[in-house]
């Protein structure tokens, strides 16, 4: 279950699972098996926008009808509908991190924390299933969607531990790791996201399926929601700067991986490509992740015909001090938007986005009944919808 950190590899991937995007996706999707093969598995070349949304659901509705591939086409969107959450409520990030820090700290004045995170970070809580999920983020960077939900809720309700340090260990190593769905996610699970609701992991559920693999003794039989801050207001989006004009550089982020959608609107007069995935965690990243973050920079960088390569903040500051203006795929909230806050750029919102972040202002079932209306702009390259 290798994933090779290029966009062939991420587009030859989307062809080899085309077919399965429709009854197969919808009958297996929740099944945890070894090797994932019925799950696309594309999620680390859409994080960092190697393979676009686009271009999957362009793939998707040209082999099927959108009724048939209705539970993909929805987890698509998943992913934007988080970010686009998040867009409108930039404060629940900050709450997060400043909630990972207290719980950092607590870990070193707490002897028991500090050992019962570390056995569960370690695989080593005696709880099977757990250990086994726990292992294979580490060495493999992917975990089944399913799997996230009760590894989450164990490690809440079972393991009593602080959420933040969950969604901490999850961003060190997942290769997909995005801030707006694996935070929003380990809120979900936990109960704040939508108040109230918690998500609980049952043995039976777990036996299920893992077709009988795992049946966990001893998981927490109740949820009780965390307690947390309300959900904040909703904020404006951003929008797309105009295009500048004169010298212009373009800077290239993990974010965006595959900005032709810029240069087809703009000249540019050098390239940079700066990798924040550090800026994740405070803590150190899993071996796996920065190993294909590498890799994919390798991959972007030659597919550019080379570009400058940015080792901090303070060399992109140097970097764009060069230019007339700087132009930049708009980046989400997260750590890479919060290191390059101070840098003045031209940041340009992907079509895709701004039309899908609109109606990411309350929960997923209101956003999932705009969807059919999304899929509209399809319609001059299909006529499946």
């Amino acid at each position: 279950m290798m994933f090779d950190p290029t966009r062939d590899a991420g587009l030859a991937r989307l062809v080899a699972y085309t077919p399965k995007m429709g009854r197969h996706y919808a009958g297996n999707r929740n099944y945890d098996r070894p090797g994932h093969d019925d799950v696309s598995r594309l999620s680390p070349y859409l994080r960092h926008r190697m393979v676009s949304e686009d271009e999957v659901l362009r793939a998707c509705l040209a082999a099927h009808a959108p009724s048939t591939a209705e539970k993909f086409i929805q987890e698509v969107y998943w992913r934007t509908y988080w970010k686009g959450w998040l867009e409108h409520r930039p404060s629940v990030w900050t709450q997060y991190r400043t909630g990972l820090d207290q719980a950092l700290n607590d870990v070193q004045t707490q002897s028991g924390l500090r050992r019962a995170w570390g056995d569960a970070c370690a695989g080593a809580t005696g709880i099977d299933c757990f250990d086994h999920w726990a292992r294979e983020l580490v060495e493999t960077g992917y975990l089944h969607n399913h799997a996230r939900m009760w590894f989450a809720s164990i490690w809440i309700f079972t393991l009593r531990l602080p959420w933040e340090l969950g969604a901490d260990f999850f961003l060190r190593h997942l290769l997909d790791g995005d801030p707006a769905s694996n935070t929003l996610g380990w809120r979900w699970v936990g109960g704040l996201q939508t108040v109230g609701k918690t998500y609980l992991a049952r043995p039976d559920n777990i036996a299920k399926y893992t077709d009988g693999r795992f049946r966990p003794r001893d998981l927490a039989a109740f949820a009780a929601p965390l307690d947390g801050y309300p959900n904040p207001d909703r904020t404006a989006l951003p929008t797309s700067s105009p295009l500048p004009k004169g010298n212009v550089g373009l800077l290239v982020t993990e974010d965006d991986l595959t900005p032709d959608w810029i240069t087809d609107q703009i000249s540019v007069d050098g390239v940079a490509l700066y990798d924040g995935t550090a800026h994740r965690s405070p803590l150190h990243l899993g071996e796996r992740l920065t190993s294909f973050m590498t890799g994919a920079f390798d991959d972007t960088a030659k597919r550019l015909g080379g570009a400058t390569r940015l080792a901090d903040v303070a060399a992109v500051k140097d970097w764009a001090a060069g230019f007339d203006a700087v132009v930049m795929s708009y980046p989400p909230v997260g750590g890479t938007a919060d290191a390059l806050a101070s840098i003045e750029t031209h940041k340009l919102i992907r079509p895709y986005d701004a039309k899908a972040w609109q109606y990411a202002t309350a929960g997923f079932f209101k956003f999932k009944d705009k969807i059919p209306k999304l899929l509209r702009a399809y319609d001059n390259q299909l006529s499946l919808i």
